[in-house]
């Protein structure tokens, strides 16, 4: 595919797709949203990291509603379920760790499509903001999934219903993303993450993935069974070898992911 709306490369085993909309603060279009589906996919297989981030000034604005002809021939959700669903489930699914480099606003389904990847980092500058209710929409693009899970009911309902902008460091604060760092390191220290994820067992990463999103379904009992069952692969992989090699020798492991 050759894509229009976003730029992808591979450099060093980090894949980065990033939205190219800058005049539209790289608002999601039908194009956007087909071009990140089937780089996500690509990424899975070529490389050992994916970092998602945004041209220009912004992440993300969210849903571009000038991608219709008028509200009228918006069906949201047909929109939703053709176009978002598959996007948002190839992230999630993605088998190598994923990033949200987030560089500045990130709106409506931008805050949402920011918040879906494993680990998410945004400038000290950037905002996160669920503006659905102030056009009169609800969260949509998983925002009323990720949200109550990662910053609890209380502050999840107040985003959603009050729509108000939150600033990358408190966004880090309140559990909502990983960590927020000063704007002028912003590139150097995404640059440093995903290497070190690029460098790690990535078997193990798809691993840690797993066990950690089924802990919000399982019984203590049932998660400490599937920790038994994953540490079993784990354990006979050639990362944990080398892992144990490199402990014993006192330098740094050579993962072959």
């Amino acid at each position: 595919m050759t894509y229009k709306a976003i730029t992808y490369d591979v450099t060093d085993k980090v894949a980065t797709i990033t939205l190219n909309r800058p005049d539209v603060i790289n608002g999601l279009n039908t194009i956007m949203r087909r071009e990140i589906l089937d780089a996500v996919i690509k990424a899975g297989k070529e490389a050992r990291v994916l970092v998602i981030t945004g041209a220009g000034k912004g992440f993300c604005s969210g849903q571009d509603l000038m991608d219709a002809k008028s509200l009228d021939d918006l069906d949201l959700e047909a929109v939703l379920r053709d176009e978002y669903v598959p996007m948002f489930n190839a992230i999630y699914s993605c088998p190598i760790p994923t990033i949200a480099a987030v560089n500045g606003p990130a709106a409506g389904a931008g805050a949402n499509l920011a918040l879906a990847p494993d680990i998410v980092i945004a400038k000290e500058g950037a905002f996160f903001q669920q503006g659905f209710a102030n056009i009169g929409l609800i969260p949509d693009a998983g925002g009323t999934y990720w949200l109550p899970r990662q910053v609890g009911f209380a502050r999840a309902m107040g985003a959603a219903l009050f729509a108000d902008r939150i600033l990358g460091r408190e966004a880090a604060d309140m559990g909502m993303i990983f960590e927020a760092v000063p704007d002028d390191m912003f590139d150097d220290h995404i640059i440093s993450r995903a290497a070190h994820l690029a460098n790690g067992p990535t078997g193990t990463y798809k691993l840690i993935k797993q066990a950690i999103r089924k802990s919000y379904d399982n019984t203590l009992a049932d998660q400490l069974t599937l920790e038994g069952e994953l540490q079993n692969i784990a354990g006979a992989s050639p990362d944990f070898a080398e892992g144990v090699a490199a402990f014993l020798e006192k330098r740094k492991p050579i993962f072959v992911g």
